[in-house]
């Protein structure tokens, strides 16, 4: 309901006003009324209201006054109709000057006041339309910004927008927010994925409120990752009376509740000012690929899970280089070896907790290292990531002897996939496959095994060449034998589902109603309508 002020010194015609139309029924509310122009004024210094009509002749302050008033002093941006008893041309040019919306003879007729109406409720309409397209606009060139800061490409320029539009402060870090499925490549697709992402943003938007702009779509602008980032200042969380666990604690229940899913949040460690987030951005690249050896947790905090002190810890450099050496060479039967020498190190030494962390820490940051000597064009932290999450198997510890051997083995596969550059060869093998079996329940997972190759490598191969995941791919490949089968035969629909591989009618329909932009007789229809 927009509100409305009647502003006339005749107290019939304002009750007339009130009698001549619906209000209601036309989207207005009757806010306040007002003798004269003073009033008026006095009325909109205290409420805001949306239409103002008021009487051109009144004593103290005339309707045109009070219109040249309110704007001048910038009052009140309110649409502004004036009602007189008199058709001069003169009057009504001075009104549209101090931009008043319409101007009415009196006695004023009912159908054309409704008219009046309808047009202050189109132009309303349209000024909240192109605000919000301008706020999209802002918001999406302030996060432009803050992404060139976040990736550490920015300059002098980007430091400047961001202290001229948002409130910054000192201490901040980056805080990488994701659904645990946010790197699940074969359950679900990427419009589905997409989907969640965008829900993630706008319930963090919704729980950081007036500090909304401090949420990030898609920082990462990873292939494989749905997350969003957090650039959390200290006064954040200390004008809600918390510590940063405790606001970050707070705010992830809140997205999962409302997801109905686990969120994950891997917090940067602190810098001083938003020009270095970057150092913070990059700590949770790393905490992403650790999460493997970690024990599983909503929020990992880059100086509990990695940041130690090396005062009076040990570094078992001598045997993690044999270690090294060995998964270098793939040499599984050294591998074992090695890895048991290295913890037989640690035993003696009396090794635990936070040195066997910096132990642990010293091999990841190796072995990516190797990785990114071999293809620095993959992300090789999210590839270790997967490969030391494939290789934990229930009741066994993470980061024990047993997960760490068959982390090894499995990384040094995967090092020596990279040496012969599988990939000359391999994406055409897989596009045969599906071009061939791709009624039948093949995978990522499955073909990954059939021609010994990394899965997650595999994956972002695939991405790298077409432009979309295995899954997403696999699905159009389907959807286009389908709709073929549906021009060409006259099988059931049923049927054709199970021969491209749905066993499942309802959910190839959606399927295919997401790819074809139509149910799959509406699309047989069209066809042999010729439309």
């Amino acid at each position: 309901m927009l509100k409305v002020l009647l502003v006339d010194d005749e107290p019939f015609i304002l009750q007339g006003l009130k009698l001549l139309v619906d209000w209601e029924k036309e989207g207005f509310r009757i806010a306040g009324t007002a003798a004269n122009g003073m009033e008026a004024l006095a009325f909109l210094k205290k409420e805001k209201v949306d239409l103002v009509i008021a009487d051109i002749k009144m004593p103290q302050m005339t309707g045109l006054e009070l219109l040249e008033h309110i704007r001048k002093e910038k009052i009140s941006d309110a649409y502004f109709v004036i009602l007189s008893g008199y058709a001069e041309f003169s009057f009504a040019q001075q009104a549209m000057q101090n931009d008043c919306t319409d101007y009415l003879l009196k006695p004023v007729d009912s159908e054309i006041l409704c008219k009046v109406l309808n047009k202050v409720l189109a132009l309303r309409n349209r000024e909240e339309l192109d605000h919000e397209k301008n706020r999209k606009l802002e918001q999406a060139y302030l996060a432009r910004h803050m992404i060139a800061l976040i990736q550490g490409k920015f300059d002098d320029l980007n430091v400047r927008y961001i202290h001229e539009h948002m409130r910054c402060g000192t201490g901040v870090r980056y805080v990488e927010i994701q659904t645990e499925g946010s790197y699940d490549d074969e359950g679900t697709t990427d419009r589905e994925m997409r989907t969640l992402q965008r829900r993630l943003y706008e319930y963090s938007r919704e729980f950081l409120k007036e500090d909304a702009d401090l949420s990030v779509f898609d920082v990462s602008v990873n292939e494989k990752i749905y997350d969003i980032g957090l650039i959390l200042f200290d006064y954040v969380p200390e004008k809600s009376g918390m510590d940063v666990k405790r606001y970050l604690e707070r705010f992830r229940e809140y997205l999962a509740s409302n997801l109905q899913t686990n969120v994950v949040m891997l917090a940067g460690k602190k810098v001083q000012d938003i020009s270095s987030i970057a150092k913070s951005y990059g700590n949770t690249c790393m905490l992403r690929s650790f999460q493997g050896f970690r024990t599983k947790k909503d929020i990992y905090f880059y100086e509990e899970e990695v940041q130690v002190s090396p005062e009076g810890l040990i570094l078992c450099k001598q045997s993690l280089d044999g270690l090294l050496k060995a998964i270098e060479q793939n040499n599984h039967l050294e591998i074992r070896e090695a890895v048991a020498f290295f913890y037989e190190e640690m035993c003696k030494r009396g090794i635990c907790g936070e040195t066997m962390t910096l132990n642990i820490n010293y091999l990841l940051f190796q072995l990516i290292h190797l990785a990114c000597e071999q293809d620095d064009d993959v992300n090789q932290e999210e590839i270790l990531r997967v490969i030391s999450e494939s290789s934990f198997e229930t009741g066994v510890k993470r980061g024990s002897k047993a997960h760490l051997t068959r982390f090894a083995c499995e990384y040094a596969d995967y090092l020596s996939q990279l040496r012969k550059n599988v990939s000359r060869g391999i994406l055409g093998m897989v596009e045969k496959e599906i071009r061939e079996n791709y009624a039948s329940n093949i995978t990522l997972k499955s073909l990954s095994e059939k021609y010994y190759v990394n899965s997650a490598y595999l994956g972002q191969l695939f991405r790298k060449k077409y432009g979309q995941s295995f899954k997403d791919y696999l699905n159009n490949y389907r959807m286009e034998q389908a709709a073929d089968a549906l021009l060409r035969t006259d099988k059931k629909i049923v049927q054709i589902a199970e021969d491209v591989g749905y066993h499942d009618l309802d959910y190839f329909t959606n399927r295919f109603i997401q790819i074809k932009g139509c149910t799959p007789a509406r699309f047989r229809k069209k066809m042999q309508q010729g439309e």
